[in-house]
């Protein structure tokens, strides 16, 4: 009789085992609703590639120019560094920015397989009567176009304004000014329900 009992004992905690096993399998399979779904929005935007053209320089002075590009790429690709599955395309050929053309726009988009492209400009401010005198300040303005050539936004950020800078190089304030006006973009995007939080 003892050993009976031991037997019946024993298929009593495998089949509550079994029963365990089966009811925790079959929640698993039932939880599919429960699990965070991707948001297919979030995902598309995330994998952009934007093309950005050299910045205009105004005034345009020959000297400045390698500097003033390599500080305004060097503040881009930093931000950029930041975000994932974004790809930055750059140009070295400035256009214009007053006179942006955009069938020149959507046709490097095209070429680039780009979504969005970027159009740059980077005032310095002339100070005293020499020809190559100018202020550390500068006023970086940006406008995002899509890849169809239609301007989503623009945006500029003066440094001088923002910060009250008075003192720095001028590389220091064009990175300022990039960093400044491309945070306004996304802003300007965000309120326009252009991108998602």
């Amino acid at each position: 009789m003892a050993v009976n009992l031991h037997i019946i004992i024993t298929m009593k905690k495998t089949v509550s085992i079994f029963l365990s096993m089966l009811i925790l399998i079959t929640a698993c399979k039932n939880m599919d609703a429960q699990v965070p779904q991707k948001n297919p929005v979030r995902e598309k935007m995330e994998e952009r590639t934007i093309l950005y053209f050299a910045p205009e320089i105004s005034p345009y002075v020959e000297e400045i120019r390698d500097a003033t590009y390599d500080s305004f790429f060097s503040a881009v690709t930093d931000r950029f560094s930041k975000l994932r599955n974004h790809t930055l395309l750059t140009v070295n050929t400035p256009i214009s920015y007053e006179n942006t053309d955009a069938e020149l726009i959507r046709d490097m988009c095209k070429n680039n397989n780009a979504h969005f492209a970027v159009v740059p400009k980077v005032k310095f401010f002339k100070v005293g009567i020499g020809q190559f005198v100018f202020s550390s300040q500068v006023v970086v303005s940006m406008k995002l176009y899509d890849a169809e050539g239609n301007m989503l936004s623009e945006n500029a950020y003066d440094t001088f304004r923002r910060k009250a800078r008075v003192l720095g190089s001028a590389e220091n304030s064009i990175k300022i000014g990039t960093n400044g006006v491309l945070k306004n973009l996304v802003k300007d995007l965000k309120k326009q329900k252009t991108i998602q939080n």
